[in-house]
């Protein structure tokens, strides 16, 4: 684990406008591969999530649907959907910052028990969690 990639991913929700503030990147070989953020309201897809987009990227990128070998950092934990692609690309492991104790598909649905991903959370969790609050007190 490179607490540097989930600083990354951080800086990159800190400039999200209009969506709820999330970033992903996946990380093969020790680069970056791909990087997205939430863009749901940006789209108007339900889709658009930022693992989901990052997957997206890195399919592309290596021609291929399994990303075996590869880490994936996101600054909040994934929901099911997000949690069931993670798994189905085969991605080796997921690296999260904040909890989601409502919709995660860690602590919430435990999607990940019988995954081969590893799955490790609360890094740099603190910064996560102000990143939301901060996006979440905004909006009320």
């Amino acid at each position: 684990m490179n607490k540097d990639f989930m600083q990354r991913a951080l800086e990159e929700a800190k400039k999200v406008i209009i969506d709820v503030p999330i970033c992903a990147i996946i990380v093969k070989d020790g680069e970056i591969i791909s990087l997205a953020v939430n863009e749901r309201e940006k789209t108007g897809f339900v889709t658009s999530h930022a693992e989901i987009l990052t997957l997206n990227i890195a399919n592309k990128k290596l021609n291929n649907w399994r990303l075996n070998d590869c880490d994936m950092y996101v600054t909040l934990e994934p929901c099911p959907m997000c949690g069931w692609a993670i798994q189905n690309a085969r991605i080796k492991n997921l690296y999260f910052g904040s909890y989601d104790h409502n919709y995660g598909a860690i602590s919430t649905y435990n999607l990940f028990k019988n995954s081969s991903t590893k799955v490790f959370g609360g890094i740099l969790e603190k910064e996560c969690d102000e990143i939301l609050k901060n996006y979440f007190d905004k909006l009320r």
